[in-house]
């Protein structure tokens, strides 16, 4: 009698890797480096309140807090330890008034005006993103917030205010696991580069030509490095996304764009990223450095209104 023999799985013949589907840019496979960082993060426990981890390396929900509260200085100093690790920290059922969270978000730093989006007229440190029918959402690409200025934000506080039925998810990527992704090649030949950020590659467009030179006076393109270090951890990160890196220093324009676009499409790897859900009176308090985020356009033409605090931070390096 012939026995039959028990089918193999396929993946048990291939070591855990990424492998490459020919002829296409397609990876598949288990990611082996973030296995230190996720189960670093299982194991973070802090005074005060608890972290649910959301995603294998970015995202925390928070448990335990009332931030309609003022807070003390020990509660701040661990939910800063938390942002380091989590990257991006989410909160439930937290009906803040503006003066609250402008207070809130104050605790971790000075607080940042946007010249160009309007601001909650009570709060102008509060950036208020209404959209509806006739004003349609434009921030659903991988972004750090900011990065055209000088000295960028450290982080961000959003409020969901009003949250539509369904849609309008906000996504954000780990962008030390998308640097640490990278080939050793391609890490070396990255190292030292500087890029040219410019504000007018995504709001050229919503202003005339004077007030387009006044705000180039006011905002002129900066250099950053395309690998940055991190002011508060040491680790390096890739900070270059499509909104606003203009070109590389010293690159032909289309090798540049090719570049920027293989470094920025990183942020795209969906085990680097964490998805969150919004609810009214939700709260995200994202690391700005450390992290990109993408807000989903799925839900026009309803309602959605949100509002977001920005903390100053330091000059990229």
């Amino acid at each position: 009698m012939t026995q039959l023999t028990q089918p193999v799985d396929p993946a048990s013949l291939i070591a855990p890797a990424r492998v490459k589907i020919p002829p296409f840019e397609t990876w598949v496979g288990p990611i082996t480096h973030l296995a230190e960082e996720r189960i670093r993060l299982h194991g973070c426990s802090y005074e005060g309140f608890t972290v649910a981890q959301v995603g294998s390396t970015i995202g925390g929900e928070v448990a335990g807090l009332d931030l309609t509260r003022p807070l003390s200085d020990h509660q701040v100093s661990e939910l800063r330890r938390a942002l380091l690790d989590f990257k991006v920290l989410f909160f439930r059922d937290q009906p803040v008034t503006p003066e609250q969270h402008v207070a809130f978000a104050g605790r971790f730093g000075a607080l940042e005006v946007h010249p160009f989006i309007p601001s909650n007229t009570g709060q102008p440190e509060l950036v208020r993103f209404e959209k509806e029918a006739q004003v349609g959402g434009f921030e659903n690409g991988w972004h750090s917030d900011v990065s055209w200025r000088e000295i960028p934000s450290a982080a961000a506080v959003l409020h969901g205010i009003l949250i539509p039925p369904v849609g309008g998810d906000t996504s954000f990527s780990d962008m030390y696991a998308a640097y640490e992704g990278l080939s050793d090649e391609l890490k070396a030949s990255i190292e030292g580069l500087v890029a040219i950020h410019d504000y007018t590659k995504a709001f050229g467009h919503a202003v005339d030509a004077a007030a387009k030179e006044d705000m180039r006076l006011k905002f002129p393109p900066v250099e950053h490095p395309v690998v940055r270090t991190h002011g508060e951890t040491g680790r390096k990160l890739l900070y270059v996304n499509r909104y606003f890196t203009e070109s590389i220093v010293g690159m032909d324009p289309d090798e540049g764009n090719a570049l920027i676009d293989l470094l920025a499409s990183q942020a795209e790897v969906p085990e680097y990223q964490c998805r969150f859900l919004w609810q009214k009176d939700s709260i995200a308090f994202w690391d700005n450095r450390a992290c990109q985020h993408l807000a989903l356009s799925d839900y026009w033409p309803e309602h959605r209104i949100m509002e977001r605090a920005s903390i100053c931070g330091e000059r990229p390096v």
